[in-house]
């Protein structure tokens, strides 16, 4: 295969007059670059808009429902006696709590075994959950539960038997010295959470029986009583309630309480509307709109100091969506004693983004379902609803998938995809250009080569000529 080196033969620096040429044809390219640069910046703007139109929708959402303002704090008087958390579904109450009993889980222990050594007695432990009345046990509705022991078992071994059975208790082993102790308590607390353990087999099971509630002392016989199973007893503003657990979950909708020590008084418990919680969700909506409003802002304005505009100015699509936030901000709402946002202290500033007065929105918000009204009434009029409806609803129409914005992405990938097919166009004509340029000046170079050793053999001739006839 021939190796080429245009210019080799006439002197001529092809390779250079040919980038020079094809640099001209690529000229185009250098727009092409700043537009599809453009179009990118634009389309992670918009990527950043759909973002911020999306959170502006769930703040608003916040507010147009009762989440919003169903928040509600709770205090108690002694909450180390009886603690409370009030939730979504609780409304303002006050409660005198009387604790006469805390609720407690059954609790046996077995006399002492050499630690280590085995029981030496065989057969099997039968565990049953139920209620004790003095002497007398009556069974609940969970099965019993066998736990088969043999003679070379352990206290250890016997306690994790035990608690692989599943039977509604934990077995634990307390060690006293040099002895083990079998220590079985029931998972739950509550009198109906009480057991039985029947032990039949050799004689010497008999010591990790439990069928007597007399029994003070652990022996030979069987287990002791630790603690009986107990409900827990209260009154509430003077009514009496059994719990099987000191965690009452809705005895009072929406309030949960925690009760840990035996009163000796009533404790006052209050739920109360926590306005705190709810200026805070009011805040986050203003904060949600003033982010989308800067970004849009930013990107429509022109900066004289710097003499150059946003990336989106003179955009209708952005200057509109812009336009219909602000003018929807600035709107009216039918429903309650206030009728613009402006009339609790969320003001509007020059440029456009809103601002809370805390003062007066903390005077507004103590007629709390007035300033509810304001956001979450449906007249089924997008003109007059609430604000949270309204911006709600506009905000999850921009970012549906045919949505202002959506369909404003999709523009914009549009442009860049053009944008990069023309680029192709224009490096594929260049490459042509090029090909075509190199096979000319080639072959220009050849001729110029030749008609060198053309003139190169003519004056050697010459010269050689001139010596004979000298």
């Amino acid at each position: 295969m021939a190796i080429s080196a245009p210019g080799v033969g006439s002197g001529l620096d092809v390779n250079s007059i040919v980038s020079q040429l094809v640099a001209i044809e690529k000229q185009p390219l250098t727009q092409l670059q700043a537009k599809a640069s453009t179009f990118q910046a634009q389309l992670s703007l918009y990527g950043k808009v759909k973002s911020q139109a999306s959170a502006l929708g769930d703040a608003a959402a916040l507010l147009a429902g009762p989440t919003g303002w169903n928040t509600q704090k709770a205090s108690s008087s002694n909450a180390s006696a009886v603690g409370v958390v009030a939730g979504s579904a609780a409304v303002s109450t006050s409660l005198a709590v009387d604790v006469q009993q805390l609720a407690r889980a059954q609790s046996t222990a077995s006399a002492g075994v050499a630690a280590g050594t085995a029981v030496g007695a065989a057969g099997t432990l039968t565990l049953q959950l139920g209620t004790w009345a003095g002497a007398g046990f009556t069974a609940g509705t969970s099965p019993a539960v066998a736990v088969s022991i043999t003679a070379t078992d352990t206290v250890t071994s016997i306690a994790s038997k035990i608690n692989s059975g599943n039977a509604g208790v934990t077995a634990t082993v307390l060690r006293d010295g040099a002895n083990e102790r079998l220590v079985v308590r029931s998972k739950e607390s509550g009198e109906v959470n009480g057991f039985r353990i029947d032990a039949t087999g050799d004689a010497g099971l008999s010591m990790f029986g439990f069928t007597d509630t007399a029994a003070t002392t652990a022996s030979a016989a069987g287990m002791f009583m630790g603690q009986a199973a107990l409900n827990a007893l209260v009154d509430i503003n003077g009514v009496p309630i059994v719990s099987a657990t000191n965690k009452m979950v809705d005895v009072i909708t929406g309030v949960t309480l925690q009760l840990s020590q035996v009163t000796t008084e009533p404790v006052d418990i209050n739920v109360e509307n926590d306005l705190e919680a709810t200026q805070k969700n009011i805040q986050a909506f203003v904060d949600a709109y003033n982010a989308l409003n800067t970004t849009l802002a930013d990107s429509t304005k022109y900066d004289a100091a710097a003499k150059k505009g946003g990336l989106m100015q003179g955009d209708s699509t952005t200057v509109g969506l812009q336009n219909a936030l602000r003018s929807m901000l600035g709107s009216t709402s039918v429903g309650s004693t206030y009728s613009r946002l402006s009339d609790i202290g969320i003001e509007r500033q020059t440029d456009g983004s809103l601002k809370v007065n805390a003062t007066k929105l903390t005077g507004a918000i103590q007629n709390l379902d007035n300033v509810k009204n304001l956001f979450a009434t449906n007249n089924s009029n997008p003109a007059t609803n609430g604000f949270g409806l309204k911006v709600r609803d506009f905000a999850r129409g921009l970012v549906a998938a045919d949505g202002l914005v959506s369909n404003k992405s999709t523009a914009l990938q549009g442009s860049i995809t053009r944008n990069s097919k023309d680029q192709d166009r224009v490096n594929d004509r260049a490459a042509r250009v090029e090909t075509q340029l190199l096979r000319q000046y080639s072959a220009l170079d050849a001729q110029l080569a030749q008609m060198s050793g053309l003139s190169s053999y003519v004056t050697a001739q010459l010269a050689q000529w001139n010596k004979s006839t000298a």
